[in-house]
């Protein structure tokens, strides 16, 4: 199936029989066909989706499954759209960023202060970001979106990458990430963004970065 990028803030996808797709609520603006959308609280193909984006801070907001035989506009707040391709690698995205993805895709989610030890609290209560990335592995397409176009950063061992983590929205390959802060913690009070807070990821891959940090 995969997703037609129609302009910056618009993509595409071909919804055929038998397969699915997962997109964010509200996402859908318009169809044609014989097309349905389906509140789904897993998503994917072993993912808990009930525990991403804005659910943590309980909000409920499941994905809907979309199957049948058609074709599905998806956008979402006028923020652009970027789509990555998957080729059996892993994808990790800011949960609040992931729009639509192939249900192809094998789904989880990872709690960043697993790499990062305070990454969780700083990216959830100071840059006020949800404290889970959904992690998308196999062959298949995904949508994200961001603020102001998408930037693809490569990563090289040796040579780590360092991102306010506002403008984070994804990074594939065999990356880990930690979080670096370029000021005391008593300095720290109060800034959410900037260079006060770095998000350091190294080892050999990608990172996708927006162009703005504006929040979704």
């Amino acid at each position: 199936m995969g997703f037609r990028e129609i302009n910056t803030k618009v993509v595409e996808a071909t919804v055929v029989p038998g397969q699915r797709l997962f997109s964010q609520r509200g996402a859908m603006l318009a169809y044609k066909g014989d097309v349905s959308f389906t509140p789904n609280i897993r998503g994917g193909q072993g993912g808990v989706m009930s525990m991403i984006g804005r659910r943590v801070a309980g909000e409920d907001t499941p994905l809907m499954t979309v199957e049948g035989n058609g074709t599905v506009l998806f956008g979402h707040g006028g923020h652009h759209v970027q789509v990555i391709e998957l080729a059996g690698d892993t994808l990790s995205v800011e949960a609040d960023r992931l729009l639509a993805f192939e249900g192809t895709l094998e789904q989880g989610t990872v709690f960043l202060g697993a790499q990062g030890g305070v990454m969780g609290m700083v990216r959830g209560q100071v840059s006020g970001q949800g404290l889970f990335t959904t992690s998308l592995r196999g062959h298949g397409s995904v949508a994200v979106m961001a603020h102001g176009g998408v930037i693809e950063v490569p990563i090289v061992p040796g040579r780590p990458v360092h991102v306010d983590p506002q403008a984070y929205v994804a990074h594939h390959g065999d990356v880990r990430n930690r979080l670096s802060t370029a000021l005391g913690w008593r300095d720290m009070v109060g800034r959410g963004s900037g260079e006060a807070f770095q998000l350091e990821l190294s080892g050999s891959g990608a990172v996708f970065v927006q162009a703005s940090e504006e929040k979704l």
